[in-house]
């Protein structure tokens, strides 16, 4: 093997590798939820690429998949959709360019499938890309949503229709007028641990929760955070587009009970 490989999971294989660092399907009923949802969308163009080092194992991934089955509210029909991209579970190695290897895949993928292009969504933070690794590579921000996010494409045909943020997640909030809300859905498998301990907290502050999983692209494409796979709203205010620890949680709820 060599040191460096970029490896391609299937619905065989992505057991043996593991997904976001989870590599243990006895312990982690995260992991074992995001392998069937990757095996129920791999048919319908998911992929997800892993860097695995010979010496230091899984070091990062890149997940896509048809933008008509994107789980973030956007419109982006005709485009490759990233999810995620991360490398680096250990500082050795960042910097060295497997990010740019695994785009640079993604890209050819989507010119072999003439698709329209690839777009992502980005923020500063957790849990997503921020913009400087897109824009190195030619892609331009066509769309921004509250608070802080950016939707970044690079088109292959300039006269194609950009894809764009959906023009009714405001709307869609007003579904969640009352109560505590939590959004998830099983695409990002950091979700369970943060929605576990913000329900036992709940549970201590006598608040009511409305859990809703996600099922499927559609659902999630009409969820009100841009973030799609989380959201944490409390009487038609979010809270957080991003899971948050549960210390985090409890001190933004005891803030709201005054």
């Amino acid at each position: 093997m060599k040191e460096i490989q970029i490896i391609d999971l299937t619905p065989a294989n992505i057991a043996d590798y593991g997904v976001c660092g989870y590599k243990d399907l006895t312990k982690h009923v995260e992991l074992r939820r995001k392998i069937a949802w990757f095996k129920e969308y791999y048919p319908k163009g998911l992929r997800i690429k892993t860097i695995i080092s010979k010496t230091g194992g899984y070091q990062g991934m890149l997940e896509y998949i048809p933008g008509k089955y994107a789980h973030r509210p956007v419109e982006a029909d005709g485009y490759l959709f990233i999810h995620c991209i991360f490398v680096g579970f250990k500082t050795d190695f960042k910097g060295k360019g497997y990010a740019s290897a695994l785009l640079d895949e993604c890209l050819k993928e989507a010119a072999d499938q003439q698709m329209l292009g690839v777009a992502a969504v980005t923020r500063k933070g957790p849990f997503m890309a921020g913009n400087d690794i897109f824009l190195k590579k030619g892609f331009r921000i066509v769309d921004r949503a509250e608070p802080d996010f950016n939707l970044l494409v690079k088109q292959f045909q300039d006269e194609s229709q950009a894809p764009k943020f959906r023009s009714d997640m405001k709307e869609n909030l007003k579904t969640y007028g009352q109560g505590l809300t939590i959004l998830r859905s099983v695409q990002c498998p950091y979700t369970e641990k943060n929605v576990n301990a913000i329900l036992e907290t709940a549970q201590k502050l006598n608040l009511q929760v409305n859990r809703v999983d996600l099922a499927n692209a559609a659902e999630v494409q009409n969820s009100p955070c841009a973030f799609g796979t989380f959201c944490l709203i409390y009487n038609g205010e979010i809270l957080s587009y991003h899971p948050i620890s549960n210390t985090r949680f409890e001190n933004i709820m005891k803030k709201k009970l005054r």
